[in-house]
């Protein structure tokens, strides 16, 4: 019960910081694209960056918990 408990605590707090990164990019995104629209194409490929390394953290954390509780 307590393995599953820690698991699953675990598991939140190894999403929930690349979800609010995601989060505060894509905000940070639309901010910049409404100041400077014509930086559209170096905006979009520095968040699209941001986003997969943001998610390749989450995934790296998820697996090596899963390895850890294998």
């Amino acid at each position: 019960m307590t393995k599953n408990i820690t698991t699953i605590l675990i598991m939140l707090l190894a999403t929930l910081g690349p979800s609010l990164v995601i989060g505060m990019v894509g905000s940070s995104a639309v901010r910049a694209l409404g100041r400077n629209p014509s930086a559209r194409s170096q905006i979009l490929m520095s968040m699209v960056l941001a986003f997969i390394f943001a998610e390749a953290v989450a995934i790296i954390a998820l697996l090596v918990i899963f390895n850890l509780y294998k």
